[in-house]
């Protein structure tokens, strides 16, 4: 039996790499997935396409998750898809993905590129749980997509490396915030993946030898190796963990 039949998820930033994995399996695992994008309208249609064709339910819905502005048009068009697709706007799941890359040192940072990752890695996040609250379901799932620069320094990465740290506190705090209610909260912290971010690196084979060189495990990451993270984390399995960070960098830097 599929372990999330009759759940309902929200997957931001899902119209590729990470995100549209994780959305790919959660839908595998009998999902209904709302399959979030901020600009690319194509991309998650292909994502809800390949989610239909393998007998999953998923529908795309857009905004810009840089102002609370857009959070609303996000639950605005939440509520009206979920509702046709499932009868009621509840929710079971978010996976809270969408972010961008930043590769600045502190010399180079300004207030502009700091508010930049914040609002979409920390405020957007802290807000569309907030939005969230009372329509998800207790025992339901939050599952945040954090970062292994938080935990090796990176200095060129400064102000992406800082939100990701407070999505880590987030997760924290709202573990215990929640725990009334049997909802779980917890981070995944990939390492290097082979997504759209990192594809400058993983062109080369400078940057290929230096990403496989960082891991324990000889190679960089794929998106499927946190979907199936996510997916446990999504699943009644993960009942009895939260607020954890959870590693996935493959033993980065050990």
């Amino acid at each position: 039996m599929k372990k999330l039949m009759s759940k309902s998820a929200l997957v931001t930033g899902a119209s590729r790499g990470i995100g549209r994995s994780i959305a790919l399996r959660l839908a595998k695992d009998g999902a209904v997935v709302a399959v979030h994008y901020g600009s690319n309208a194509a991309a998650a249609e292909d994502t809800v396409r390949e989610i239909r064709a393998g007998g999953g339910t998923a529908f795309a819905v857009g905004a810009d998750l840089s102002s609370i502005e857009g959070i609303h048009t996000l639950f605005e068009a939440l509520d009206a898809s979920l509702l046709e697709h499932t009868g009621s706007n509840r929710l079971d799941i978010i996976v809270n993905n969408a972010g961008i890359g930043q590769t600045l040192p502190i010399e180079e940072t300004t207030e502009q590129s700091l508010d930049e990752v914040m609002n979409l890695h920390l405020k957007a996040p802290l807000f569309i749980i907030q939005q969230a609250l009372p329509r998800l379901n207790d025992e339901g799932r939050i599952i945040n997509i954090s970062s292994a620069v938080t935990r090796i320094a990176f200095p060129g990465l400064l102000a992406y490396s800082v939100s990701k740290g407070a999505v880590n506190t987030l997760t924290h705090v709202l573990a215990q915030h929640l725990g009334n209610r049997r909802i779980t909260v917890n981070a995944i912290l990939p390492g290097i993946i082979d997504t759209e971010m990192n594809a400058g690196m993983l062109q080369n084979p400078d940057g290929q030898s230096f990403a496989a060189g960082l891991s324990t495990l000889g190679r960089w990451g794929q998106p499927e190796d946190v979907a199936d993270i996510a997916a446990f984390l999504a699943s009644p399995d993960s009942r009895w963990i939260t607020g954890q960070l959870l590693d996935a960098s493959g033993g980065s830097r050990l």
